[in-house]
């Protein structure tokens, strides 16, 4: 099988404990791209947080290359960061999915993201070191009111953040329960946040979306992930693939699971084994 676009999640899959990236990802991405392969960052975060990224892996600013971004809410070409397609939650919904949340636990903060921007209301010092390490630009906010959620731009997503899964699995349930489980896409990523999408916004339906677009069949596609907001691309993709770090049920998921763990080159791992075949191991 040819395969022509691997769509990877960032965090504990790409990018090791710390933010960085193993240099053996790197060279294996640019070794990819150089033969015309497509390398799809599919990511929870926002596709202007990921620029420093994509400057490191040699993909800023080129055209015919993407990132996913907000959970699969956005497709964005790197050439000029061109935004083909957002899929927002309505304000109201945003708002009631706020609320929920945040009355589980006063040590509970909360990331809004817009298109453009990530606002954080009562940031915890996990959280801020977290973000720091991995460069992510984010504005801190008192409580928003009513007239954020309706001046603000698109809301792509609402999540959560807590270290305690007990606390996680309670604002899930809060949420849930209050806006109905129909509503939204809940998941859980990076063993500390709790996100919702608008239903049906999911990595999965994005990467099928930007499949068509490009004229690919979905068998010429691999997705590479380690937790639960992965499942649905990695159900979507060809060969989906499981790094060595990943949870459970993303191991039982994927098609395959990779050797190694985040920190020594999983991505790598993969693009050696299924697209850099032909490629003198020296090069990469």
């Amino acid at each position: 099988m040819t395969y022509r676009m691997l769509v990877s999640d960032l965090d504990e899959t790409l990018l090791n404990n710390d933010g960085t990236v193993n240099p053996k990802n790197v060279a294996a991405i640019k070794a990819a791209v150089a033969q015309g392969f497509k390398f799809v960052p599919n990511t929870g975060r926002s596709f202007n947080s990921v620029q420093p990224l994509l400057e490191t892996l040699g993909l800023k600013g080129l055209k015919d290359q993407y990132v996913i971004s907000y959970n699969g809410g956005a497709i964005v070409e790197n050439a000029g960061n061109k935004v083909l397609l957002t899929r927002a939650l309505d304000p109201q919904l945003a708002n009631q999915i706020f609320e929920a949340g945040i009355q589980v636990n006063p040590e509970i903060d909360a990331h809004i993201y817009t298109v453009n921007h990530l606002f954080i209301y009562n940031l915890s010092v996990t959280d801020r070191r977290y973000m720091n390490e991995r460069a992510v630009p984010y504005q801190e906010i008192e409580r928003p009111d009513a007239d954020f959620w309706t001046s603000a731009e698109p809301i792509m997503k609402v999540i959560f953040e807590h270290p305690k899964l007990a606390v996680r699995e309670q604002i899930m349930e809060q949420v849930l329960a209050t806006i109905g489980a129909d509503a939204v896409e809940a998941t859980y990523s990076s063993s500390r946040y709790v996100e919702f999408n608008r239903a049906g916004v999911e990595k999965g339906s994005a990467t099928q979306l930007l499949a068509e677009q490009l004229g690919m069949d979905m068998v010429e596609v691999m997705a590479i992930g380690d937790n639960s907001n992965d499942l649905a691309m990695l159900k979507a993709a060809g060969l989906g693939i499981a790094v060595a770090n990943g949870i459970e049920e993303v191991k039982k998921t994927a098609k395959v699971v990779m050797e190694h763990d985040n920190n020594h080159g999983a991505v790598a791992e993969a693009l050696e084994k299924y697209v850099l075949k032909g490629v003198d191991d020296a090069s990469i």
